[in-house]
């Protein structure tokens, strides 16, 4: 179940990790990887975001979904 964009979490976030589900396989990966840092530059805008608990504080993994990839595409 995804968490609510948390900014007290943001703030100890250590890690970054994205998901991207199986429809997105054919995606280029320069495309990826520009999708990738405007969904981590902007993890109040997503919709499924986890935070992790870790050793020095969180990991951020979002999953991207076709919302993201159609507000982000150019």
């Amino acid at each position: 179940m995804a968490d609510k964009f948390d900014p007290y979490r943001e703030a100890l976030v250590m890690e970054t990790d994205t998901v991207w589900p199986a429809e997105y396989a054919d995606l280029p990966p320069a495309e990826k990887s520009r999708i990738e840092a405007e969904l981590h530059a902007k993890p109040d805008q997503c919709s499924d975001i986890v935070y992790v608990r870790t050793h020095t504080g969180f990991c951020r993994t979002i999953t991207v979904t076709p919302a993201d990839v159609q507000r982000l595409s150019t």
